[in-house]
């Protein structure tokens, strides 16, 4: 239970200094710069204002396009994005040939409302095809049968 507890100190003790380290970043990057300028020259050793308005000139001449600076100062530099100019294409200026407008609806021809039951039966349609083929044929053949006979009793009754 003890090396627990150290380790949970130990997580504590760091994530407080990371605070501090950050918060002192911050505080860093938040600064102004007229702040800075003078303990950088006091690091140096020169004190001469010569170089501070130079360097406030080239901060001024930065150029932003795409970035948005958080600084106050820098935010002056922002250009505005660049216009580009606008594309004419030839042949979409050229007027289309009007076509006649036709309803597309009108075009639309419906299935018949039984081809899917067409489909399914078509085997057994087919097979009774055959036989009403067949069927027809044989009625076509006792009728010629007949006719024979019918033809044949006249032949034969008249004869006598």
């Amino acid at each position: 239970m003890g090396s627990e507890e150290e380790s949970i100190e130990q997580t504590v003790a760091s994530r407080r200094e990371r605070l501090a380290a950050l918060r002192a970043a911050q505080e860093l990057s938040n600064a102004p710069e007229a702040g800075t300028e003078p303990e950088s020259a006091a690091a140096n050793g020169n004190d001469d204002r010569d170089e501070s308005p130079q360097e406030e000139q080239e901060n001024l001449s930065m150029k932003f396009r795409n970035y948005v600076p958080h600084d106050k100062h820098l935010q002056e530099g922002k250009l505005a994005p660049a216009v580009l100019p606008k594309f004419e294409d030839p042949v979409a200026a050229s007027a289309p040939e009007p076509h006649p407008q036709e309803d597309p609806f009108l075009n639309i021809a419906p299935k018949k409302p039984n081809w899917d039951l067409r489909r399914d039966v078509q085997k057994k349609l087919d097979k009774l095809e055959k036989r009403t083929q067949k069927a027809l044929y044989q009625l076509m053949v006792e009728q010629e049968k007949q006719k024979e006979l019918a033809e044949g009793d006249d032949t034969n009754g008249t004869l006598d």
